[in-house]
């Protein structure tokens, strides 16, 4: 078995930190912007145990996907890997941290997917981040056929998720979930009349765009980085018939008196809105006022609501910061249509699952007939060495016969191993004709692993193997 001391076909390993196994200072270290992805995959690269590499990166998760022909090898590069890149010792970030392998792995990659493992149950959004963390990584050369099959099987899982259930009836995503409490918080029905500003644009400003059009907003101002990238926003949203206007970042400033909502999600590093920020605007014009930081790191200081960050000592003016902590606290669980949604993730894992296992045959049976191979040509050769007098026909006849006596003889245990391999089972029967025939390693499933954040330390997780995730 991989990483027990057989080298076997590539599994995949999957380590993860979240909203749900990590406070958000963590996450924020391990996060990673979009140029540093590429560098980050080839270090996972960067070890003789890993084939393949993908990461999932959005606002309250970061998953790291590998294959891997050894387990215990490829966890310890991993995580030594993710923790140089997040600047913490690999012991104070293990943790937090929770992993999958083989059959979980391909379980938790599908109910991502899903939105089953969101916030908000259902939110259709990391359907887009996946395709786009698959994108990433094809063109950066590191994902190969094992995470291919692996993310399009999600891909579609999540497709046929929302196509065949309402588990996203409540919520669509992140965005309209945070918004929709932003305006709570404000106290209102809707943004009928009130002004509001998006920092980013990006996917999830974009979202946030259409979402206050929707909600009625009467004016929207796009900041970002680059300026075209922020007019082009805003002119979609005039497109839909909202009032929009484009400025740069560091235009914010002189926008924070005019607006009532501000939804930042740049993916920046560093703090685009300051206390002194807010503060300044304060000082102009006080009014309530609401920020939503759905960046990972946090775009927005929390001196915004500190009586010296902010002007919130004001008895009249309520000055709100929600950030992924504190939208962490605020979403539940949702169930609506969600036994419909994982009986749709179960059908496409046994699926998947069972392709998988037949795939892992293929080795073993080819093996085993270049081992018949190899012994009906020692045979022939000395057979021929020992006749002489044999024509070049009966040479031919004879050997005809060999191999079919022996193709014959083959054919049921290789049937039988693919089938009775697909239906799955504590037996693994590719290794157990391994055994038998003395075949090179290399043909048995990977065993599925399931470590959850504060098991002992990951680097030393080799006794540590257990049956099913919580």
């Amino acid at each position: 078995m991989a990483g027990l001391g057989m080298t076997g076909p590539a599994a995949v390993l999957l380590v993860g930190l979240s909203f749900r196994s990590a406070p958000v200072p963590v996450l924020e270290k391990a996060s990673a912007a979009a140029t540093d992805l590429a560098a980050l995959e080839h270090d996972l690269l960067d070890g003789d145990c890993v084939t393949e590499a993908l990461v999932l990166s959005t606002c309250n998760r970061m998953e790291f996907y590998v294959a891997t022909t050894a387990f215990h090898p490829a966890l310890d590069h991993v995580v030594e890997t993710v923790a140089d890149h997040a600047g913490i010792p690999a012991t104070d970030l293990e943790p937090y941290l929770y992993v999958r392998y083989a059959d979980k792995a391909a379980e938790h990659m599908l109910t991502v997917a899903s939105g089953l493992d969101s916030m908000v149950v259902g939110e259709q959004q990391v359907i887009g981040q996946l395709r786009n963390a698959y994108h990433t990584a094809d063109d950066n050369g590191t994902v190969g056929s094992a995470l291919h099959e692996l993310t399009q099987r999600a891909l579609r899982t999540g497709k046929r998720v929302h196509t065949e259930t309402e588990v996203d009836v409540a919520g669509s995503s992140m965005v309209s979930f945070a918004l929709g409490h932003a305006v709570e918080e404000l106290g209102v029905p809707d943004m009928t009349g009130r002004r509001a500003l998006v920092v980013g644009a990006g996917a999830m400003a974009s979202l946030a765009s259409t979402w206050l059009g929707r909600a009625g907003v009467s004016h929207v101002t796009v900041a970002n980085r680059t300026l075209s990238r922020a007019e082009n926003l805003a002119d979609h949203a005039r497109q839909a018939g909202v009032s929009a206007s484009a400025v740069p970042l560091s235009g914010i400033p002189g926008v924070l008196q005019d607006v009532d909502l501000v939804v930042s999600a740049t993916g920046a590093v560093g703090t685009v809105i300051t206390g002194e920020d807010v503060r300044a605007a304060q000082t102009v014009r006080p009014h309530d006022m609401v920020l939503v930081d759905l960046s990972m790191p946090r775009d927005i200081d929390d001196s915004v609501v500190s009586e010296e960050g902010s002007g919130a000592d004001r008895a009249d003016v309520n000055i709100r910061l929600l950030n992924i902590e504190e939208l962490t606290t605020l979403a539940g669980e949702g169930t609506r249509d969600e036994a419909a949604a994982r009986q749709v993730v179960r059908e496409e894992l046994d699926e998947y699952l069972e392709q998988v296992r037949v795939q892992s045959v293929v080795p073993t049976v080819k093996a085993l007939r270049q081992r018949a191979s190899d012994v009906i040509d020692d045979e022939l050769g000395q057979l021929m060495r020992r006749t002489p007098g044999m024509t070049d026909q009966e040479r031919a006849e004879v050997t005809r016969t060999v191999r079919r006596v022996v193709d014959k003889i083959l054919h049921t245990p290789t049937v039988q191993v693919k089938k009775l391999s697909s239906a799955g089972g504590s037996v693994n029967y590719a290794e157990a004709l391994a055994v038998l025939f003395n075949l090179p390693a290399g043909s048995s499933a990977p065993v599925s692993r399931s470590v959850e954040p504060g098991d002992a330390g990951l680097a030393r997780i080799g006794n540590m193997i257990t049956g099913e995730a919580s």
